[in-house]
Formats: C-alpha cells, sequence, structure tokens
C-alpha cells in the first residue's frame, strides 16, 4: 500500500511499536487496506480510495468495522472531499486544539495514502523547505542537476500526485505564504536552475494542498487575497456536546497512556471534571471573576492533562491518577505565562468547583490549595 513506509519503518514491522505517534496511514493501515479492496465507487483521478470510502475512513462505519477518527460534522469531511477532487486547495481554519492538523492527516492519508508530505509554517519557514533545495556538495562539484536537486514536499506532491499538509500557514512570511500562488493556480513548479524538460514539473492527477490557520494567529501574516482565492476555507469548529467530548478525551488519552506504559486506563469521572472545567473557563464561568480565559483550553490541551495525570499518578505512586493531580497538571496549561489565567483558575476552584456535585468535584475542591505556590 503507498505511503505504508515511513521513514523506511514498515507499517507492520517491529519498529512500528517504537514509534511515538505513527503517521495516520500506518496506525489505520488495515482499515485503509480493507476499504480499498472493497471500494467499488468511482475514483477522482490519483485518488486512493473514492470519495464516499474516504468520507467512511474518516468518520467511521460501525457496520464495516471502520473506527471514527474525527469527532466533527460530517458534511464538513465531504466539503473537504469535494474541494481536494477539484483544482482549489483547502484551507481549515478554528481555534487551535480543534483537530485541524488531524482532519488534514486523516483526509491526506485516505486520499494519497500518505500524509507525512508535510510543510510546519514559521517565522524561519522558507521557499526551500516548501519547494525544492539543492545538496550542495554536489551543486559545486557538478553544476544543477537532476542528481543535486532535493525536492522539498510540494515538488514530491506535484511529481507524484499527491495531496501536500502546509501546517499552520499563517504562521509564515507573506512571501513565502505567496510561493504557493503559481502551483495552485497553473499547477507547475518551475525550477530555472536547470534546462530543458528537467526544469519544469507539472502536477500529476491527485496533487492538491491541505492548509490550516489557527483564528488566534490572524493579523500575524494574514494571507494575499490572490492567495485565498486559491482556497476553499472551512471552519473547524470546537466539539459542541460534554458527553462526545469526555468521550473523545477518554479514548485518546488512554492511547497515550498505554503507548507511555501507564497500566490503569483514565478515571472517567475524573475526566469528566476536568473537560467541565476546561468548558467552563472557555465560556468565562467565573462571572465577575474576569471573564473567559485567554489560554487555549481546547480538547487537544484535555488529553494532554489527562495523560499527563495518568503518567504522574502511575509513575510516583503506583496508581491511576487524583483530583490532586490533575490541579498540579492544570496549572501549566490553564495557566501558560499569563498570572490573570492562573487567578481565573484559582478562582473557578474556589467559587464554582466546590458547587458541583460528586465526588471528583468536591476531591477537585479540596486539592485547590496546591495552586497557592504557583
Amino acid at each position: 500500500m503507498p505511503g505504508s513506509r515511513v521513514l523506511g519503518v514498515d507499517a507492520g514491522g517491529p519498529q512500528r511499536r517504537t514509534m511515538q505517534r505513527p503517521p495516520a496511514e500506518v496506525r489505520h493501515a488495515e482499515e485503509l487496506a480493507a476499504l480499498r479492496d472493497a471500494d467499488r465507487d468511482p475514483r477522482p483521478p490519483g485518488w486512493q480510495l473514492s470519495l464516499r470510502a474516504a468520507r467512511r475512513f474518516v468518520v467511521g462505519d460501525e457496520r464495516a468495522g471502520i473506527s471514527r477518527k474525527f469527532v466533527g460534522n460530517a458534511a464538513l469531511v465531504e466539503r473537504a472531499l469535494v474541494t481536494l477532487a477539484t483544482d482549489r486547495g483547502l484551507m481549515l481554519v478554528g481555534e487551535p486544539g480543534t483537530a485541524k492538523s488531524l482532519l488534514s492527516e486523516l483526509i491526506a492519508a485516505a486520499v494519497s495514502g500518505t500524509s507525512t508530505l508535510t510543510v510546519q509554517g514559521g517565522a524561519a519557514t522558507t521557499e526551500d523547505q516548501i519547494k525544492y533545495g539543492w545538496n550542495y556538495a554536489l551543486l559545486v562539484s557538478e553544476g544543477p542537476s537532476p542528481r543535486s536537486l532535493v525536492p522539498a514536499p510540494m515538488l514530491r506532491g506535484m511529481a507524484d500526485g499527491r495531496v501536500v499538509r502546509f501546517e499552520e500557514i499563517t504562521r509564515c512570511p507573506l512571501e513565502v505564504q505567496d510561493c504557493l500562488l503559481s502551483l495552485l493556480s497553473e499547477r507547475v513548479l518551475a525550477i530555472p536552475e536547470l534546462d530543458g524538460p528537467d526544469g519544469m514539473v507539472f502536477a500529476r492527477a491527485g496533487f492538491n494542498v491541505i492548509g490550516t490557520a489557527n483564528t488566534r494567529d490572524r493579523g500575524v501574516n494574514e494571507m494575499s487575497a490572490a492567495l485565498k482565492r486559491r482556497f476553499n476555507f472551512e471552519t473547524v469548529f470546537p466539539i459542541g456536546d460534554l458527553e462526545t467530548e469526555v468521550a473523545l478525551v477518554e479514548a485518546e488519552s488512554a492511547a497515550l497512556l498505554r503507548r507511555s506504559g501507564v497500566e490503569p486506563a483514565p478515571d472517567r469521572d475524573l475526566l469528566e471534571v476536568l473537560v467541565g472545567t476546561f468548558r467552563e473557563l472557555r465560556a468565562g464561568a467565573d462571572g465577575a471573576a474576569g471573564g473567559r480565559s485567554s489560554a487555549v483550553l481546547s480538547t487537544a490541551e484535555a488529553v494532554s492533562v489527562a495523560h499527563a495525570v495518568g503518567v504522574r499518578g502511575w509513575f510516583l505512586r503506583g496508581e491511576p491518577g487524583s483530583a490532586e493531580d490533575l490541579v498540579t497538571c492544570l496549572a501549566g496549561t490553564a495557566a501558560k505565562d499569563s498570572p490573570e489565567d492562573l487567578a481565573r483558575l484559582r478562582r473557578f476552584l474556589e467559587q464554582q468547583a466546590g458547587r458541583r456535585r460528586g465526588e471528583r468535584w468536591r476531591e477537585l475542591y479540596a486539592a485547590r490549595h496546591l495552586l497557592a505556590d504557583r
């Protein structure tokens, strides 16, 4: 299966067990293979799966034994897949931690069989990291040639007909962002250093780009109007339902804990307290205590806290994490570097946690003193 090897590691080989986070095509290799074998629907040119099968891979199909991997609006997934089957790029926007990167990874794995053609945007990202660079030893000894060319994700995606993921595109300088203009509109990448046919790389069927951008980054390096026209924009919203969010945090943190060597499963009641705390701080539930938290209290952050709570409880005391562990781990997530957010968390524990029903809420309230020295 295309994309079943990552950095020389066989998807089914023993090294998979030591990978901290295998890519989607490795984690779900069996499901992708089953979907491909059973797929009888028409496929867009260059796609590994039909649009229907790709949708089932992302949103799940209980009857076929396909797990649900993205907790969100199935219509959003359908629109995203339709966009990629056209000549428009796909831009996923939303608050940090709303699973934009996960969704782009799952879609790329379904469409292309690989999700590892990825550009991570940032202030130091250059065009070489997006398009191509050079092996300077060969460049000096031989001059520009296909042998001295080092393809970056965009060139490889165009040449192989694969989806390229561009994470945090608005973190890149504007001139770097705009190097995508001709790639997305004309579907060709010019290499002026090379002569003849080698100097032009034409995109094969299946090539497209999925970008992600955080709404909190707007104004950092806002995309140009010309680049925006090359994309269809889809907003990924936070999970609205408490039970759904708790179930997702439970599943994801349990997987992380297993990989960390932690035996006990996360405590469901404690996870409900964690997710409830995050949701109320996001909404500014402390009323006059100062409004909404400025920290990113996303579902992804809740998973990280649940993971840390389980690791702390197991490796320090040989037991599942407790409310005291939760308070200790919350400070670094709910506060980050903002004294105001830490004060909001303190006020929430003092004024709100004690009023909630349930043993874990009472334990959380009793452990509030652990924030005193932070």
